[in-house]
């Protein structure tokens, strides 16, 4: 069985092992991952496989307590569907400019107008409060042949939202 476990709640040492801990009592693997510290605040996505015959009940009052030792909000369980990793990145894009509302969204509209698939997307706010800068680093899937037009498409990103914006390709999957 396939379970999706998240949890957020203030970084401080020990909540990976904490919840890692809960999952090996009950027998589950980790299968993929993503923890990231957000402004302080520590965010976790496991996809775990379990044994068919293991308690998610017992699982999820483990989980719980680990909320609850670690101040957590809301850590959830939920099976999920076996789906396999599908297509990886192919590219990486950055984006940087004057910190505003919807570079996010602009730039995920750009991308998805030509059916690029974001794959991993991280933001960063950097710079004074006078003149903050920021940046979106994007793993992106291009499917063939769309190369030219999202080369078109970004330099329309950068003339109508005054943003630089550099699209790399990948030399080979690391993940």
């Amino acid at each position: 069985m396939n379970l999706a476990v998240t949890a957020i709640g203030r970084d401080r040492p020990g909540i990976v092992a904490a919840i890692t801990s809960a999952l090996l009592e009950a027998g589950g693997n980790v299968d993929d991952s993503q923890m990231s510290i957000l402004h302080g605040h520590f965010a976790v996505m496991l996809i775990v496989s379990v044994p068919e015959d293991a308690s998610l009940e017992s699982l999820e009052a483990r989980l719980d307590e680990v909320g609850r030792d670690f101040e957590l909000g809301g850590v959830t369980v939920s099976p999920v569907e076996e789906l396999g990793r599908g297509a990886g990145p192919t590219h990486v894009l950055t984006v940087y400019g004057a910190d505003r509302p919807g570079i996010v969204h602009d730039t995920a509209k750009t991308l998805a107008e030509l059916n690029v698939n974001i794959t991993d997307l991280r933001t960063r706010r950097t710079g004074d409060s006078s003149s903050p800068l920021y940046t979106l680093m994007v793993e992106v899937a291009v499917p063939e042949g769309v190369g030219p037009e999202l080369d078109r498409a970004l330099d329309g990103l950068r003339e109508s939202k005054q943003l630089e914006a550099r699209l790399s390709e990948l030399e080979s999957e690391v993940f």
